[in-house]
């Protein structure tokens, strides 16, 4: 199913509104839309939303060898799928060209700007390591996927724990978390994804832009920095000409934007950390605000219990006393009884519009009845006019076929003297 087009009258209503430097969501143009982040039960599971954009990230590991010119190093694998939960436009099981840019760039910003030390997650070296996959599903589209998938994919190796190992010998032995704590991986920063949206050949410059203005843009810069920075990559799509104050002025922005992100992330891992710790409440249900109803839970309401008789007092002294007048019965017929007046019994009565079909019906059924006692007297007259001698006639179907049964006239015999 493809995309919904937007039309004309669309496209100049946004783009005359940037123009004035305002946006449909009353953000200003260097505004960054809310982060929320909330983890699953598990580690390294986590939903990010970006606005309306949503993330599910998940972090998974198992031993493997390692590859033949790396033998000390671990191997990382990254997956970002867009589904048609999504936004219609995306196609399941097909590698579009905006899948294939997202899931390089992802990759770009993760494995080659070194955030996970790849070393610690030898295990025995040239025989085997540990492999993190990371996969990102998108779960609904309202505009900029990477800097949401980047964020989403940084909390989740964040948050990961791998199992705890040990060596003896040849014999490789792996931990249960009820034997020995999980291990999280050694991650030395994190790089963060932040775009920016240029319109009319680069005049016009919006951070963060939303699903409706990437369709009107000419072009896009993507800048993953992280708090020190340090830029990790750059990347620019769309044709369009940047000078160099264009590209430094949306360096400043990032490394504003990067380092209010940076310390959301880590107020959230600490306080999920807390959580677990001391044995509260943790997961997406508890990450869903009571009000929403969905959350299927509600606040636990106090009842005040005390002085209960005298308010049941006050209450019965302002009703007002009950009525002396008792209704008697009224007897119908022998062996029926009412009690007050009531309202006539309108049982088995039928409106007019049913009477007058009843009256059609029972015309119609007495004109059929009528029609078999002429055809039942058409026959027997018939049959008492036949003869023996005449043939019988037997027809099994409407048609014209007939049968004519004939009685057979025997030959004479004729005696030789």
């Amino acid at each position: 199913m493809k995309a919904t087009p937007l039309s004309n009258c669309e496209r100049r209503f946004l783009l005359r509104a940037i123009e004035e430097r305002k946006r449909l969501d009353g953000r200003q143009c260097y505004d960054y839309r809310n982060v929320r982040i909330s983890f699953g039960a598990d580690y390294g599971c986590c939903i990010v939303e970006l606005g309306k954009t949503r993330v599910l990230a998940q972090v998974s590991c198992e031993l493997v060898p390692p590859k033949p010119n790396r033998p000390t190093e671990g191997i990382l694998f990254f997956n970002l799928e867009l589904s048609p939960m999504a936004a219609p436009g995306f196609e399941p099981g097909r590698q579009s060209e905006l899948l294939v840019k997202l899931n390089r760039l992802i990759e770009r910003c993760l494995r080659n700007s070194k955030c996970i030390d790849t070393e610690s997650l030898c295990v025995v070296a040239g025989e085997k390591v540990w492999q993190i996959r990371l996969d990102l599903h998108l779960l609904n589209h309202d505009g900029n996927i990477i800097d949401a998938a980047s964020i989403a994919g940084i909390v989740a190796l964040c948050h990961f724990r791998r199992p705890d190992v040990s060596v003896q010998g040849e014999e490789v032995t792996v931990y249960t978390p009820e034997e020995r704590d999980p291990v999280p991986l050694s991650i030395h920063h994190m790089p963060i994804c932040v775009s920016f949206a240029f319109f009319q050949q680069g005049t016009y410059l919006l951070v963060d832009p939303s699903e409706r203005e990437e369709r009107v843009m000419d072009g896009l810069l993507v800048i993953a920095m992280n708090k020190h920075r340090e830029i990790c990559t750059i990347q620019s799509s769309g044709g369009i000409m940047l000078v160099q104050d264009q590209v430094l002025r949306c360096s400043k922005i990032t490394a504003v934007k990067v380092a209010e992100i940076t310390e959301l992330i880590q107020k959230a891992l600490e306080n999920d950390q807390k959580v677990r710790k001391e044995g509260g409440k943790f997961g997406f249900a508890e990450s869903i605000p009571n009000q929403k109803i969905t959350a299927f839970k509600m606040e636990s309401a106090a009842v005040d219990t005390n002085n209960v008789e005298e308010q049941a007092e006050e209450i019965i002294t302002k009703a007002d006393p009950p009525s002396e007048v008792f209704a008697k019965p009224i007897l119908h017929t022998p062996g029926t009884a009412q009690i007050g007046e009531g309202i006539e019994n309108s049982w088995g009565d039928l409106e007019e519009s049913e009477r007058e079909e009843a009256a059609e019906e029972e015309g119609e059924s007495e004109a059929a009845a009528f029609e078999c006692r002429e055809m039942e007297t058409e026959d027997t007259s018939t049959m008492r006019e036949t003869k023996k001698d005449e043939p019988i006639v037997l027809s099994d179907s409407e048609e014209e076929e007939v049968v004519i049964l004939e009685p057979q006239e025997l030959p004479k015999k004729t005696r030789e003297r």
